[in-house]
């Protein structure tokens, strides 16, 4: 099955598009970010409004506890169920989102990780979460020379497998190549100038704040949320946190998100320029959702032909 993917940087316009493809053709969203997955955080990942989720199934948004780590591994099995179900029901499954890790599990695959005791694991966590970005990253690099970045979870997920193995990841990943899932990618890639893309974010991230991002950060640390979670570990959020606790203050805040995301969308358009396997339609994003919605359903359905 031929599976239309919308993938690009965030804030260039995904979740826009996507609503707009679902008011013209019978689709049903599967969501590729890894942040959006998190209950309680709508405002700070920019999750899809009432608005744009009315009428249109949604998959993969606000199910998992912000306190939960929730893996590459685990959306591709997941993912691959909602796809099978959309299809199965007659619709087209669209899938949305930044997060080129997930993308490449769900259709590429990964390898079959081994078990990892729990309670080793979640003191080596424990350890990892407290190292600086740059400490954690310099860790994985000695552990697998193979490694080359791509953020917190997946440094520490390569010095948790190194450590509590013996074996590099990548090591263990020529062993045990990913079975085919029987779905092939798609993919429309939303780009923006460089310039209105950093206006873009600048602009979503003083919404983001005005309507309550501090304080959708302080609800979930009031529930319990610890603020080295996975939930919050996302840009933006950790600034949050930061500002909580008096380590950023309030006139440097949406200064710190805007400079966090733009680095964060830099490092994503890197990788959907080199990482994706498949088809790829790149699309100008300064375009009106709708007309972006048209032009991305003639050529996936000339595709899919």
């Amino acid at each position: 099955m031929l599976v239309p993917v919308i993938a690009g940087p965030t804030g260039v316009g995904k979740t826009a598009l996507a609503a707009a493809v679902a008011g013209q053709a019978a689709v049903e969203i599967v969501s590729a970010d890894s942040r959006q997955v998190y209950r309680g955080l709508e405002i700070g990942t920019a999750a899809p409004s009432r608005g744009e989720r009315a009428g249109v199934s949604y998959h993969g948004v606000g199910f998992v506890d912000p306190r939960e780590r929730y893996s590459a591994g685990r959306f591709a099995r997941e993912a691959a169920g909602w796809i099978a179900l959309v299809a199965e029901r007659g619709a087209t499954p669209l899938v949305v989102g930044g997060t080129g890790l997930y993308l490449r599990a769900l259709f590429d695959g990964l390898f079959l990780e081994p078990d990892l005791d729990d309670a080793r694991r979640r003191r080596l966590g424990a350890w990892l979460g407290g190292l600086p970005r740059g400490e954690l990253a310099r860790w994985a690099g000695r552990l697998d020379r193979a490694f080359r970045g791509g953020g917190a979870q997946r440094g520490q997920r390569a010095v948790e497998v190194a450590l509590l193995t013996g074996r590099p990841i990548s090591a263990l990943q020529e062993e045990r190549p990913p079975e085919p899932r029987g779905i092939r990618p798609w993919y429309a890639v939303l780009t923006l100038e460089r310039g209105l893309l950093r206006e873009r974010i600048a602009v979503r991230a003083r919404a983001m704040l005005e309507a309550g991002w501090i304080e959708e950060v302080r609800s979930a640390l009031a529930a319990g949320v610890p603020a080295d979670a996975p939930g919050l570990s996302a840009v933006g959020y950790r600034e949050i946190v930061a500002h909580i606790a008096g380590r950023i203050g309030a006139a440097r805040l949406e200064e710190a998100i805007i400079a966090a995301t733009r680095r964060y969308a830099k490092r994503q358009e890197t990788w959907f320029r080199h990482q994706l396997r498949g088809p790829v339609v790149r699309l100008d994003a300064a375009a009106e959702p709708e007309a972006l919605a048209r032009a991305l359903l003639a050529a996936y359905r000339a595709a899919a032909d």
